[in-house]
C-alpha cells in the first residue's frame, strides 16, 4: 500500500529562531509557526482560530531563518509530519511535528539593505558603486520618416536623400 506524507503551511514565527548543533555537526532550528484560520460560526459571526505547529528546519535553511527572520516573520513551510515518542514519568508521550524540506520567506526586508521588499513590488537592487541614470533607461526616439512618395525614392519630401538614390544596397 502506498503512503503520502506532505504538509504545506503559511504562518508567522512565534519567536526568533535559535540554532543548535547535533553531535554529528548538523544545524537545526526548532521554531513554532502560528497559523490563523478564519471561519463563520452558526450565527454568522467570524471566528479567528490560531493553531501552533512545531517545525524543525535543518542545515542551510536553518541558517537562513536565523539571519533573515525574527518573531512575527511570515514564512511558508513545506515538509513532512514526524511523530516523536518518548517516556516521561513512566508514561509514553507523543508529539507530531513538521520536518521542513523547504522554506520560503514571505515578508519584506529593509530595502536599504537590498533584497525583497513586498511593499515596493519585488526585488530591490542593492545600492553600490553602480547607479542607474536619473531618468532610468529609456529607448531613444527615432526621427519620424515619411513614407516614400508615389514618385519613387528620389523625388519630393520622401525623407530619403535625393542624391545617390540609385545606390540602394539591395
Amino acid at each position: 500500500m502506498a503512503s503520502f506524507n506532505r504538509v504545506v503551511l503559511v504562518g508567522n514565527l512565534t519567536r526568533d529562531p535559535e540554532l543548535r548543533s547535533t553531535p554529528s555537526g548538523a544545524t537545526v532550528a526548532a521554531v513554532t509557526l502560528a497559523v490563523n484560520d478564519r471561519r463563520k460560526d452558526q450565527g454568522g459571526n467570524w471566528i479567528e482560530e490560531t493553531s501552533f505547529f512545531d517545525v524543525d528546519v535543518w542545515n542551510r535553511s536553518a541558517e537562513v531563518l536565523r539571519d533573515y527572520t525574527t518573531k512575527g516573520s511570515p514564512i511558508l513551510v513545506e515538509g513532512r509530519l514526524k511523530q516523536d515518542v518518548w517516556e516521561q514519568d513512566g508514561q509514553k508521550r507523543y508529539k507530531v511535528k513538521i520536518v521542513a524540506d523547504r522554506i520560503l520567506l514571505l515578508g519584506s526586508r529593509d530595502s536599504a539593505n537590498g533584497g525583497f521588499n513586498q511593499q515596493q513590488g519585488g526585488y530591490q537592487q542593492p545600492q553600490g558603486d553602480y547607479q542607474q541614470p536619473q531618468g532610468g533607461y529609456r529607448r531613444q526616439s527615432q526621427p519620424q520618416r515619411q513614407a516614400p512618395s508615389s514618385q519613387g525614392y528620389g523625388g519630393g519630401d520622401s525623407g530619403y536623400p535625393q542624391e545617390g538614390a540609385d545606390d540602394i544596397p539591395f
